[in-house]
C-alpha cells in the first residue's frame, strides 16, 4: 500500500498478505503478533465494513485478554504495546503522531507529570503501555484517566479497557482513512 487511504473492504481476502498487514499498521499500528493472529481471519473472511473487521479484532483480542496461557498474554501484552507511549517526543506512526498533537501542547509540568504518569502506569501494570482513545482530549482530562486507571489497579480490567481503546482508535482511523 503506497497511499494512506483503505482499499474497498470487499479486497481485502484476495490483496497480497503485505498489503493486508500494511492496513492493519495504518489501522492498528504495526504489530507482528497482530499480523500473525489476524491474517489467517483476513485472508479467509470478507467483512461487510471496516467496522465489522474491527469488531472481530477485538473479538480475538478478548479472547486472548480471557485466555489463562502465558503465551496468549505476552501476544496480547506486545499488541497492546504497538502504540506509542502518549506525550513521545518520537513517535513513528503518523497516525499517533496527528492524534497526540494536542498533548505536545501546555506547560513543562505536565509533560513531565504526563512522563511520570506513564512510568507510574508501567509499573502497576507490568508489559502494558497505556492506551487511551485521545480524540482532542486535553493533556489534564487524559492525565485524570490515566490516573484512574492506575489507581483501580486491575489488571483484567485494564486489558479490556486498552483493547477497546485500540479498537476505538482503528474505528476513527478507519472512517478517516475511507473519506
Amino acid at each position: 500500500m503506497t497511499t494512506q487511504a483503505l482499499p474497498a473492504i470487499s479486497t481485502l481476502p484476495s490483496l497480497p498478505p503485505a498489503e493486508i498487514t500494511a492496513i492493519l499498521d495504518l489501522l492498528f499500528e504495526p504489530s507482528p503478533p497482530l499480523h500473525d493472529l489476524s491474517l489467517p481471519i483476513l485472508k479467509s473472511t470478507t467483512f461487510p465494513s471496516y467496522p465489522t473487521l474491527i469488531a472481530a479484532i477485538n473479538a480475538l483480542l478478548t479472547a486472548l485478554a480471557s485466555s489463562t496461557a502465558s503465551k496468549d498474554t505476552e501476544t496480547l501484552s506486545e499488541i497492546l504495546c504497538a502504540h506509542p507511549r502518549l506525550g513521545e517526543k518520537k513517535v513513528d506512526s503518523e497516525q499517533s503522531r496527528a492524534e497526540q498533537a494536542q498533548l505536545n501542547k501546555g506547560g513543562q509540568e505536565e509533560a513531565e507529570e504526563l512522563k511520570r504518569l506513564n512510568n507510574a502506569y508501567e509499573e502497576t501494570f507490568p508489559g502494558l503501555r497505556y492506551v487511551v482513545f485521545v480524540a482532542g482530549r486535553p493533556r489534564p482530562a487524559i492525565m485524570e484517566n490515566m490516573k484512574s486507571r492506575i489507581a483501580r489497579n486491575d489488571i483484567a480490567a485494564e486489558r479490556q479497557d486498552a483493547i477497546q481503546a485500540m479498537c476505538d482508535i482503528a474505528a476513527d482511523r478507519a472512517q478517516k482513512l475511507s473519506n
